[in-house]
């Protein structure tokens, strides 16, 4: 089968575990992610969230004074599979990741549950119809967070890839 870009839906932001959680959803499906699926990867977003900052060179413990924001990636596949990849702002520019994956056997999975989320310990941040956020979240970031005077969050947080598809958007 020829690659055919995906859909690309924005939700609103959500707040988990102190953190900001600006949110993108990929499907091929018009319908969008079946809600079951949606709430399954939410519940295992915690565990995907970086914890309290690192010790950093010449500071203490947790003195990473990082505004807490990150963002996802929910995609549901063309099989079984779903896939929640969050990127999370840790000192200052470096973006942490961790991903969980349901319903997909070779990447560990138990079953075809497409709400049966998993974390496996791979060094993947993503596949090809994950990654068009990635570009624009670096750069909302940097125009909002590093280059101001005073950093703003809240815009960055307004500041979202436009729905549409995952494909060229030049």
């Amino acid at each position: 089968m020829p690659f055919t870009e995906k859909l690309l839906t924005v939700p609103p932001p959500i707040e988990v575990a102190g953190r900001h959680i600006k949110r993108y959803h990929v499907t091929a499906d018009p319908a969008g992610i079946a809600p079951e699926v949606e709430r399954a990867a939410y519940a295992i977003l915690p565990e995907l969230l970086p914890g309290p900052g690192p010790r950093l060179p010449g500071g203490g413990a947790g003195d990473d004074t990082t505004p807490p924001a990150t963002f996802v990636v929910l995609h549901r596949g063309g099989d079984d599979g779903a896939y929640l990849n969050a990127y999370s702002w840790v000192w200052d520019n470096v973006l942490h990741f961790r991903g969980a994956s349901a319903g997909q056997p070779v990447l560990g999975c138990p079953d075809l549950d497409p709400t049966h989320f998993i974390t496996p310990d791979l060094p993947w941040i993503g596949c090809v119809w994950e990654l068009p956020p990635i570009l624009h979240e670096r750069d909302a970031w940097v125009r909002h967070l590093l280059t101001p005077e005073v950093p703003d969050l809240d815009a960055y947080l307004a500041d979202s890839l436009a729905a549409g598809t995952t494909g060229d958007r030049s």
